[in-house]
Parts: C-alpha cells; sequence; structure tokens
C-alpha cells in the first residue's frame, strides 16, 4: 500500500491537491505505467519506433516543441532522432493502467467509505470529501460510481457534524456530486435532505450560505425537485429574502435570483413566492400562462392579502387583463377575476388605476343586468365592493361614463337604479351600495345630483328606516350616508325622524351603548347633529326620548376619562356638544327646556367646554349655545320686588327714601345665577369668551363675540355690559376684530359691538383718537351692507367723524 489518508496534508492549490490525491494507491505503482515526461499514471499511452512509451497527450506537445524550435524530433529519453513520429497506442498497457485504476479506486472508495462517519478524525473526513470531489472531477463517470457506492447519503449526514471545515467541504463536495446529474440530484434530494440544505441558508456563516445556495441552484437546475425544494417550509421566504438583500455579497445574491427563477417552473412555488411579496411571477403567469393558469393564478390573487404598494403594482400590471376577462370570460373566469379586483380596488393608488383601465362600465352592468349570464347575487356583492371601494376615491365620477347613453355615477338613473337595488335585495349588497352613495355624497362635486335623485325617487324614507336594520353593518352605512345628507336634506330627514317608527329612538340606542366609542355611534351622534337646530318638533322628541340627558352624560364621561380613547372620539365628542346645544334654541317657548338646563347646570358645562383647546367645533358651538342661554338671561331673572311706601310717605313723599337692594346682577338688574339664569357674569363666562376672540378660527371668533354682545344687547343694562367687558379686558379684542376685518359676518358684528361700546363715553373719547378705528368704521360705512351702514354711521357719530345732523340714513334706532 502506498499511502493513506494523512490528514495533516493540506496541499495548497488545485494541482497540488489533484496530484497528492493521484498518488493515494493501494496497489503500489509499476515503472512502466508512469508517463517519463509528466512523471504520472498514464492515461493515454502510446509507443514511439524506438519502443519508449509516453502519455499521448505529452509526447504530442514535445513534438510540437521541436517542430516550433526548427529542429528535428527526437526522443525525449535518448535525445536521438526519429524517422517517424507516428505514435502507436498501447492498448494492453492502458487496460492495465484501468484495470489497476479501478482496483485502487475501489479500495479508496472503500476506504472513503469509512473515513465519512460521525467517530471519524477531522482530517480524515476532510480527505475523504476531498478525493470524492477528486474523482467526479476527473471523469463524469465516477459520479454515478460515487451513487453506486451509497456515498452520498454519507456526504449528506457530515452536515450534521460540528466542524464547520467539514461542513462547507461537505456541502462543497455535494455540489460536484450532483452538478449536472440528474440522477445523482434525485438521489441527494432524497428523505430530509434538502430541508437540511435550506437550514444553511439561515446560517450565520457566509461560507456555509453561500455553498448552501450554490448546492440548492445545482439542485433547482431540476425540475422535478422544484417542488421538493418549495415545500420546505420556509424555503422560498428565506430565497426571497436573500434575492432582494443589501448585506448579502452579489453571488449570493444572483444565485439566489436565479433559484427562484427556476423554482418558477412549479406553479405551487409560484402562489408561494407571491405570499412572501415575490409577485412578478404570478403575474407573468396571469398574463401569458395558459387558460387554465390563467384562471389558477387569478383565484390565488383574489385570496392574497396584499399590502398598497403591491396593490398598486398588480393594478398597473395585470388590471386590463382582469377587467378583460370581468367582461368576457365565463363564470368562474368571471368570478376569479371579480375577486382579484376587490383585493385590488381597497387602496386608493389602485383604485385610480383600475378607473383608467375602464373598470367602471362593466362593474355597473354587471350589477344592474338581469338576463342570461348574468351574475349571481354572491359575485353581484362582489361587484358592489369593488364600486364601494371605487367610489371612496375622491375620483372626479361626474366625468367618467358608465353608461351608453353616457350617463354617469351620479346620473339620475343611475342613482335611481341603485336605490332600487337597495330596496330590493339582501343585506350585504344593501350594505356595500349605501356604501357606494355614501362615497358619492362624500364628494362637493357629485353630492348635490346624488341628493337630487334621491328626492325625485322619494327614498328618503326607505333610506332612513335601515336605522333599525339589525344587521349592524347596515346600520352603519346607512347612517353615515344620511349624515352626508343631511346638510342638504335635513327637513326631509328630520320630518322621518320626528315619525313614530321608532328611527329616532333607534339612533339616540345607538349613541347610549357603553362598549366604547364606535364609528357608527360617531356617525349616529354625526347625524342627529347636523339637523336643522331650529326644528322645535324634533328637539321636542329628543327631549322626551332622553337624547340631551344621555349626551350630558357622555360629555362628562369623556371629559372626566371615564370613555375609552378612540379615533372616533373627537367626532363623537364634536357631535354630542352640538346635540346638546340644540335645546338652546327652544329656551323661550319650552319650559322642559328651560327645567333641563337648570337642573343639568347645562350653562357650566358649556362654559367648562370653551377650554377645550384644539376642538374648534367644539369651542364654536359652546360658543354659540352660551349666547342662546345669555339671551334668555334677562328673561329669567328675577327682578326684585320694591316695598309700597308707608302712609305717612304717601302723606309727604319728601320723606321717602330709595329702597337700598343688594346682591342684584347689573347688568341684568335681577337676580342672577349661572344654573338658574344661565348668567355670563355669575358664571366667569366673559374673560374665556373674550380669549376666544384672539383664536385662528374665523368660526370661534364669530360664536365668541356674539356671546360676548349679548352683555351690549337691547334689554339689558349696556353701560353695565360696557363695564364688565372692560373688567375683562375685552375692549381691545373687539377692536381688534373690526380692524382685521377676516370675514363680513365678523365685521358685521363687530360694528355692531363697537357702537355699543362708543356710547360709553370715555371709551369714545379713547377711540376716537385712534385713526385705525375710525378707518375701520368708515370703511364698513362706505362698503357694508345696509345694516351695516347703518350701524356704522351712528358708531361714526359717537366719535364726532359724522356730525349728528348730518344723518345720511333715516334713524330707525
Amino acid at each position: 500500500m502506498a499511502e493513506s489518508w494523512d490528514g495533516n496534508h493540506d496541499p495548497g492549490s488545485p494541482s497540488e491537491e489533484s496530484y497528492h490525491l493521484e498518488r493515494l494507491h493501494i496497489e503500489p505503482i509499476y515503472d512502466a505505467f508512469i508517463c517519463p515526461l509528466t512523471k504520472q499514471v498514464m492515461q493515454d499511452p502510446v509507443t514511439l519506433e524506438n519502443g519508449m512509451t509516453f502519455e499521448r497527450e505529452a509526447i504530442e506537445k514535445w513534438f510540437k516543441e521541436c517542430r516550433d524550435s526548427g529542429r528535428k524530433p527526437v526522443c525525449p529519453l535518448t535525445h536521438r532522432d526519429l524517422k517517424s513520429t507516428e505514435l502507436n497506442p498501447s492498448i494492453a498497457l492502458r487496460n492495465t493502467i484501468e484495470e489497476w485504476n479501478a482496483r485502487n479506486e475501489a479500495a479508496q472508495i472503500d476506504m472513503a467509505r469509512r473515513s465519512l462517519s460521525m467517530g471519524s478524525a477531522e482530517g480524515d473526513i476532510m480527505q475523504a470529501l476531498k478525493f470524492v470531489q477528486h474523482l467526479c472531477q476527473k471523469s463524469r463517470a465516477n459520479k454515478h460510481v460515487i451513487r453506486n457506492a451509497d456515498l452520498i447519503p454519507m456526504i449528506v449526514d457530515m452536515l450534521k457534524i460540528s466542524s464547520r471545515r467539514v461542513r462547507c467541504k461537505a456541502l462543497e463536495t455535494l455540489l460536484v456530486v450532483v452538478e449536472d446529474d440528474d440522477d445523482n440530484k434525485e438521489t441527494m434530494a432524497e428523505g430530509d435532505n434538502v430541508r437540511t440544505i435550506v437550514k444553511f441558508l439561515s446560517n450565520e456563516q457566509s461560507k456555509e450560505r453561500e455553498a448552501a445556495i450554490s448546492l440548492l441552484y445545482e439542485l433547482s437546475k431540476s425540475k422535478n425537485l422544484c417542488g421538493k425544494i418549495g415545500s420546505v417550509n420556509g424555503a422560498i421566504l428565506i430565497l426571497v429574502g436573500m434575492a432582494s438583500s443589501k448585506s448579502e455579497n452579489l453571488v449570493t445574491v444572483e444565485k439566489a435570483e436565479n433559484t427562484l427563477e427556476n423554482l418558477e417552473k412549479c406553479e405551487i412555488n409560484v402562489k408561494q413566492m407571491a405570499e412572501n411579496g415575490r409577485l412578478q411571477p404570478l403575474l407573468t403567469l396571469l398574463l401569458e400562462g395558459s387558460s387554465e393558469t390563467k384562471l389558477s393564478m387569478a383565484v390565488f390573487l383574489g385570496e392574497l392579502v396584499l399590502n398598497n404598494d403591491v396593490k398598486v403594482l398588480v393594478a398597473r400590471t395585470v388590471g386590463s387583463s382582469l377587467i378583460s376577462i370581468m367582461r368576457h370570460g365565463n363564470m368562474s373566469s368571471r368570478e376569479a377575476a371579480l375577486k382579484s379586483l376587490n383585493q385590488i380596488s381597497s387602496d386608493e393608488s389602485s383604485a385610480k388605476i383600475l378607473i383608467e383601465a375602464g373598470i367602471l362600465p362593466p362593474l355597473v352592468k354587471d350589477l344592474f343586468f338581469v338576463g342570461a349570464n348574468q351574475l349571481p347575487m354572491k359575485l353581484k356583492e362582489v361587484s358592489a365592493t369593488i364600486l364601494a371601494n371605487i367610489v371612496n376615491t375622491g375620483y372626479d365620477f361626474d366625468s367618467v361614463p358608465v353608461g351608453s347613453e353616457h350617463q354617469t355615477l351620479v346620473s339620475e338613473d343611475i342613482v335611481h337604479n341603485f336605490l332600487h337595488l337597495i330596496s330590493n335585495t339582501g343585506p350585504a349588497i344593501e350594505c356595500k351600495l349605501l356604501q357606494v352613495l355614501f362615497g358619492l355624497t362624500s364628494s362637493p362635486t357629485t353630492v348635490f345630483n346624488v341628493v337630487s335623485a334621491i328626492k325625485s325617487s322619494a327614498a328618503t324614507i326607505s333610506l332612513v328606516q335601515f336605522i333599525e336594520a339589525p344587521q349592524k353593518d347596515l346600520r352603519v352605512a346607512s347612517i353615515k350616508l344620511l349624515r352626508n345628507l343631511s346638510p342638504h336634506m335635513g327637513q326631509e330627514l328630520a320630518r322621518c325622524l320626528r315619525g313614530t317608527s321608532g328611527q329616532l329612538g333607534s339612533l339616540i340606542k345607538v349613541i347610549s351603548e357603553s362598549t366604547g366609542i364606535t364609528e357608527e355611534q360617531a356617525a349616529a351622534v354625526g347625524l342627529l347633529a347636523d339637523l336643522p337646530e331650529r326644528d322645535r318638533g324634533l328637539t321636542r322628541q329628543m327631549l322626551d326620548e332622553g337624547a340631551f340627558q344621555l349626551a350630558i352624560s357622555r360629555i362628562v364621561s369623556i371629559r372626566q376619562g371615564e370613555t375609552r380613547g378612540s379615533r372616533f372620539v373627537t367626532p363623537y365628542l364634536e357631535g354630542l356638544v352640538k346635540v346638546l346645544s340644540r335645546i338652546t334654541f327652544v329656551l323661550n317657548d319650552e319650559p322642559n327646556a328651560v327645567s333641563l338646563c337648570r337642573e343639568q347646570n347645562v350653562a357650566a358645562l358649556f362654559i367648562e367646554l370653551l377650554q377645550t383647546n384644539g376642538l374648534d367645533n367644539v369651542q364654536m358651538v359652546s360658543a354659540m349655545a352660551l349666547e342662546n342661554l345669555s339671551q334668555e338671561s334677562k328673561n329669567l331673572t328675577k327682578l326684585p320686588e320694591i316695598p309700597k311706601p308707608g302712609f305717612c310717605v304717601s302723606i309727604f313723599p319728601c320723606l321717602s327714601k330709595p329702597p337700598v337692594i343688594t346682591g342684584l346682577c347689573k347688568v341684568h338688574r335681577g337676580t342672577c345665577s349661572l344654573r338658574d339664569t344661565f348668567c355670563l357674569l355669575e358664571g366667569q363666562a366673559v374673560d374665556k369668551l373674550v380669549a376666544l376672540l384672539d383664536h385662528t378660527n374665523e368660526k370661534v371668533v364669530e360664536a365668541s363675540l356674539a356671546a360676548v354682545c349679548t352683555l351690549l344687547d337691547d334689554g339689558v343694562d349696556i353701560e353695565q355690559g360696557v363695564h364688565e367687558l372692560c373688567e375683562a379686558e375685552g375692549i381691545k379684542p373687539i377692536l381688534l376684530v373690526l380692524l382685521e376685518k377676516r370675514t363680513e359676518t365678523l365685521r358685521r358684528r363687530a360694528v355692531w359691538a363697537v357702537e355699543r361700546l362708543l356710547r360709553t363715553e370715555d371709551i369714545a373719547f379713547e377711540v376716537s383718537g385712534d385713526p385705525n378705528v375710525s378707518t375701520a368704521l368708515v370703511d364698513a360705512f362706505q362698503h357694508g351692507d345696509y345694516r351695516t351702514r347703518q350701524i356704522a354711521e351712528r358708531a361714526l357719530k359717537h366719535v364726532d367723524r359724522i356730525p349728528n345732523f348730518s344723518g345720511v340714513f333715516p334713524n330707525t334706532g
């Protein structure tokens, strides 16, 4: 035996390693086997005319060098001239060498089998793996020898060794063994071996990852193994991650990409890739595959959960194809296309792409068409869902034709068809179509057309009845639609709710639910809040139904943090405050409303709400409610009873002295309190209202100024009102409102307030020296409406800008 495995030998270059492995023989080497030129065992021995034997390739190279240098051919051993360069094959020697090689290789393979075991030394294992690589690289036929010797499973077992060197070398050896050999690949993939290799893709060591991805890439070239690789849990996800990695080296990324491209041969893998964010292969099959494949991919696409960026990609890539299938396909294809379009249309950007691709006409046709090949009801529900998704994009639907006569979604006959379907289909479709109308009424460009169509079809009562639907989604869709309609159909909706059908009670019941603040509750309270506040009949019914007590308790609960917050808490609170403010519009002729405001101390609650910073609508509505409450103060204040004069006083009036009555409100001239007469002074609300005159929201300023102006109104002591405003430092903010001229309403209100202030001589004297105020009053006098010009004229008289005798307008007080 020449040599055994040498665990300490670690050859440097591949050529050195090959030479070393060539010399590992079991039987001794005969000198006749060695080529004198190469010093290696010959594979194709040939004999010269002088009987000397060489390796064919080596002696041919020698003769070429002789020719190239101009020398005669000579024997490289004897250096004697040769008459002929003819080479005679040494067949007997070659056969002998081959037999000798076969015996040695068989013995070496047997040695390798013994070395490839868990108990072997690392050096012996490494040498055995190197020998297997060398044998396979030496001849492709040797790969079959390795397979037949059952070495492949043994090499795979080396992947479980703790040594990183051994594991990495085993992966490299397996790559050499299976390269360009489908039979070896099949053997390699038996059992759990592919899963073992996939595990190395997540290894911390980059060399092992690189070796594993190289081996997996080679295995993926076999179509038969693509399914097996894809079936390993997590394999495709890991490969997708590697292919898109920014930290892996470029070779690893490229091999991961190429492996995935090979795995695309299997449709199941394509679906897995789509699930893991690699959608392009699925889209390609959907566009270019067979009819059966297209259907399969469309069905799967409809079941995928996609992020919004991917939805845009899908819409751009296959949106038009899916719409075409929806138009012309058979029923199963149309179903698959509709479900895919339903998935895509849920994103605003992708929905707009579908609109531009022409989805609306076939979608509307599918909804309305009745007859042969009509969609079954379950698919009409999908169509309605897609349409509901699309109309919530804010697109200009008034410009997109959907019918044969160029009708749009908001054409009267189209809206009538929607309303007809809403009244004659099941809850699921009704819900989606209500969402369609909600989307169309959410746009200022289309809401008026929809409102007109609803009025012309007398469908208001039908829409209101859905408030009592047992299905929550249907109720929510109905309430949200009605809320959009209420600014345009407030009186009609109020009449319907005032009836005896119970819809008002149902709304209040929704608001009263104590399961946190839901979208349904926010929509319900918003609907009630937007109805005409001066509809006394509706307000009385709400009073009878306990709506205002409910609003108070919910507002207090939110303010005290007892109600769980959510994204609907702000619209819910704003709606509650506006609902509660309704009661302040009926105080002068509804005793029960006054009683409720007193019992619940409503004025104090609105004063507290003035300080809800960041919620402009709450502050505005609270100020409006306080204006209404303060207007009633002069009617509710208790005037003092003056005692009748005695007998002597009646005879001698000179003996009388006016009675001294203390504790009276200076502005209202009677006994006031915040709870009973809603007096702003008693509630210390004036300074809070004055603070809001500097608000950035004009609507808040308008409401706050209106509330302040109740202290200067007819029927109160204006001089004392001015005094209170001075105490609250409110004069300058009112003048600033006049100077800023932010809105015409504000200017009108500010001119009125300034005229009242200027009735006080001290203020008039001070203001007369401010040219800015005078200029603002002159501007109002010249450009305001008729009433504003009258008031501005009186104000200018107070500061002597207009003489009293030069009245331009008749004095109407």
